[in-house]
């Protein structure tokens, strides 16, 4: 199987919740032509309505966000997007990581809505649910594109990301930087190759994330980490290296967050458990029950970033003593201006 995998996170297409019937392929003893395992990227085109999603989830640290891309070529076995497909009646599997979507008229949405006379300017966030630097943004440029406008509008924001790709948007980031508009925090998971080829297939090496780290430090673009998710018995050991290497690059901001298994991540990460990590995938998913008060997900505020129970709370005495003992979260993470903020055409306020 893994030498099939063709760099794939999951090979499973399981339906998707709102699906009425699913099928099955049973060998009926007729010949067929073998299905190729290796599924090739297709992008497909959406003209949005309106590309700022809005949220009032007491878990999340903003409230505004923007998703260049449905579905994510990274491949994150683990990904909390993954169900978002279902509402396109595709496989939160395969299809997550192959049947991708890009918002094409993503510029001009936006710079309609910041035009908008009630807009309200707070930061708005870049990768809440997929990656904006993911490899389809080597071509589409929609990422670029969104910090061109918001550079134009001084408009803050922050960025979430696995993507090395990021040091490519310098000339943008550095200029947001310096009129604190920008904040990034580049997600690192395990230090370890190999599980991070079998977990996060098309994400950067973890040595390519440190260097992102060390060459936007070096370049004034404040970062941070975040170690996310923290898997019981798989990588949550790493925590405290991952938080020490991130210091050592530069962050002086740290966060994390608990695996999240909702609908059909749950049976996926599963079946990846059995094929990866077979000897520890019951002791893996009886810790996460424990911490889910008996169930795969707990979608309470409140508890679902982080579980309950004696794992949870020993993770989060070990997040708290690394980060004092590193320095790091010493003020509470980065105020960046809105003040700035005034779209082509807008009058200055004088006072």
């Amino acid at each position: 199987m893994a030498g099939k995998r063709a760099a794939r996170g999951t090979l499973l297409q399981p339906a998707n919740r709102f699906a009425p019937c699913s099928s099955t392929r049973e060998d009926d003893d007729w010949y067929q032509a073998e299905v190729p395992s290796a599924r090739p990227t297709e992008v497909r085109y959406e003209r949005a309505r309106t590309v700022i999603s809005r949220n009032q989830s007491p878990d999340l640290p903003f409230s505004q966000s923007i998703n260049p891309y449905r579905g994510c070529e990274h491949g994150c076995i683990y990904c909390y997007a993954r169900p978002s497909h279902a509402y396109w009646d595709w496989s939160p599997g395969l299809d997550f990581e192959t049947k991708l979507i890009a918002k094409s008229n993503l510029a001009a949405c936006l710079e309609r809505e910041l035009q908008a006379p009630g807009y309200v300017c707070s930061p708005i966030n870049l990768g809440s649910n997929t990656d904006p630097y993911q490899p389809l943004e080597r071509e589409q440029k929609l990422t670029r594109r969104t910090l061109e406008i918001l550079l134009k509008y001084r408009h803050p924001l922050t960025i979430v990301t696995k993507g090395a790709l990021i040091l490519r948007d310098l000339d943008l980031l550095v200029p947001l930087a310096q009129a604190n508009l920008v904040h990034v925090m580049i997600s690192l998971t395990t230090l370890d190759d190999t599980l991070k080829r079998r977990m996060e297939p098309r994400t950067a090496s973890p040595a390519a994330r440190l260097k992102v780290i060390r060459a936007l430090t070096a370049a004034g673009v404040p970062v941070g980490v975040l170690c996310a998710p923290m898997i019981p018995a798989l990588n949550d050991h790493e925590l405290e290296a991952l938080l020490a290497e991130a210091q050592q690059a530069g962050v002086t901001q740290a966060a994390y967050m608990l695996l999240r298994l909702p609908h059909e991540v749950a049976p996926l990460f599963t079946a990846w458990l059995a094929e990866h990590y077979p000897l520890k995938a019951a002791h893996v998913l009886s810790v996460i029950r424990q911490c889910r008060g008996g169930r795969d997900y707990d979608s309470r505020f409140g508890a679902r970033m982080r579980g309950e129970g004696v794992f949870a709370e020993l993770l989060a005495q070990r997040f708290s003593k690394a980060c004092q003992r590193l320095g790091l979260n010493r003020r509470e993470g980065y105020a960046l201006d809105c003040h700035q903020f005034c779209p082509p055409g807008q009058q200055l306020n004088l006072l």
